[in-house]
């Protein structure tokens, strides 16, 4: 039986629906979280705790700490402990979504709540102004969860749309749709910042409105052209609890961690997982505040950067895709993390100011960013049971983008002890080696046959 019991033509409708989701969360990923709003609250963080108050000031580096909690916090820190927090909840939080959600007759509802939510804290971001970080931690935080949230929702749906053999085409080309309109976005912003060269602060504050609304507006298309379906679980099996949704899913919950060990490929894969990507979000999330803040460019300039990953990446994705379905995921996902290894030893190497190499590594960096991560979320959709994809989801999305914790903890906890972003960078080698290792002792076909699944073609 196809995906859904539907025809390839219905089947298609529904994917290409499905694509725009990448599409619509990709302005806030790319605009706010990965370029704009880290190096901005950085500077409103650095604001509070030095009194910097003119653009002339911005190249000198604040040597005072922020004060909370009863803590010393670097203000070039406190975003990466942002981060890290965030995370923390989502691994509270995102496992009872999962749980919510498989037993949910309305996922695209589902994933439009989540969504419009998240945009709601995107768009306020606008009003982060002057040294108010903490109203702008607060808005990350809350952003970060619900973009989680809708995410684990999102990815389950691919499994009701894909069929095994098509899933990593389908999510390759998620992720490259998600390149197009976040690039496109990031390019008018670009413009933008370019003519308020004169009010930088401004244009930051408007693109981060941009990304709230293009988030919201785009979230329509998949809520409206995705078919709501009946759980196919909705019981959550034998060990599930009795005496409502949210109790029940916390039974649930319990259940899926404990029997994560009959199912040891899915749980090693997810550890890798873990390590790996975690590593990918911290170079994300790290570099427009690597670049501005160590090598000393502009923010136009970092900004042209990511423009070239977004729309390199959107290739590099669909190369992947092809690529697998003529090796496997699994194979490409494996080279794909040795490329990553070598473009944050270049990234440590690279010297102050020197756009080429600069922009060479963003070359790189957009060949294989989109390609690992579209693969990674299809090969992990064949290792997990049918009927529990949102539940198994959500612990692979409390590791996903914009979510990961140990690296950038590591990054933030290096920078502070070394005053210096370059041993931060270079430190986050070990998550990726880590990551490669736990990966080679994956066998793919054991864990599809684990989870009763059909086996893809090639594996």
């Amino acid at each position: 039986m196809t995906a859904a019991g539907l025809d390839p033509q219905s089947r298609q409708r529904e994917q290409r629906a499905w694509y725009w989701y990448d599409w619509a969360n990709s302005a806030f990923v790319t605009t706010t979280a990965a370029v704009l709003f880290a190096p901005y609250l950085t500077s409103v963080a650095e604001k509070a705790a030095c009194g910097y108050v003119t653009d002339e000031d911005k190249h000198i580096k604040c040597t005072q700490d922020l004060h909370v909690l009863g803590l010393d916090v670097s203000a070039g820190s406190l975003v990466f402990y942002l981060v890290t927090a965030a995370t923390i909840l989502s691994a509270i939080v995102l496992p009872i979504v999962g749980a919510v959600a498989d037993r949910s007759a309305s996922k695209p509802r589902l994933l439009g709540g989540f969504a419009w939510a998240g945009s709601a804290m995107a768009a306020l971001m606008f009003f982060v102004a002057g040294s108010n970080w903490q109203f702008g931690a607060v808005l990350l935080l809350l952003a970060t969860l619900f973009l989680g949230a809708s995410l684990v929702v999102y990815d389950s749906i691919l499994v009701e749309i894909a069929d095994p053999d098509e899933r990593d085409r389908v999510s390759s080309r998620g992720w490259a749709l998600g390149y197009l309109g976040g690039g496109l976005l990031l390019a008018v912003n670009f413009v933008l910042l370019t003519v308020m060269s004169d009010n930088t602060e401004m244009a930051v504050r408007i693109s981060l409105l941009s990304a709230g609304i293009w988030w919201a507006a785009f979230t329509v298309i998949p809520v409206r052209g995705i078919r709501s379906r009946p759980p196919v679980n909705p019981d959550g099996g034998q060990s599930a609890e009795r005496g409502g949704l949210v109790r029940a899913s916390f039974g649930q919950l319990w259940h899926t961690l404990r029997d994560l060990r009959s199912y040891p490929v899915t749980l090693t894969f997810l550890l890798a997982y873990l390590f790996y990507n975690d590593g990918i979000q911290t170079v994300i999330y790290a570099a427009s505040v690597y670049g501005e803040k160590e090598l000393g460019f502009e923010k136009s300039t970092v900004l042209m950067a990511f423009l070239v990953v977004q729309f390199v990446g959107i290739g590099g994705a669909l190369a992947f895709g092809r690529l697998a379905g003529r090796v496997g995921a699994y194979r490409v996902i494996k080279v794909g993390l040795f490329i990553w290894l070598a473009v944050v030893f270049v990234g440590w190497l690279i010297p102050d100011n020197n756009f080429p190499l600069f922009l060479l590594l963003a070359v790189a960096i957009g060949v294989v960013l989109g390609g690992t991560q579209a693969l990674s979320r299809s090969f992990y959709s064949q290792l997990i049971p049918r009927g529990r994809e949102a539940e198994y989801f959500s612990l692979y999305q409390a590791c996903e983008r914009g979510t990961s914790w140990i690296g950038t903890l590591i990054f933030g906890l290096v920078h502070q002890w070394t005053d210096s972003y370059r041993p931060a960078l270079l430190a986050l080698m070990v998550l990726f080696v880590l990551g490669i290792i736990l990966l080679m002792r994956v066998d793919p076909r054991r864990g599809i046959q684990e989870a009763g699944n059909t086996m893809p073609t090639v594996v």
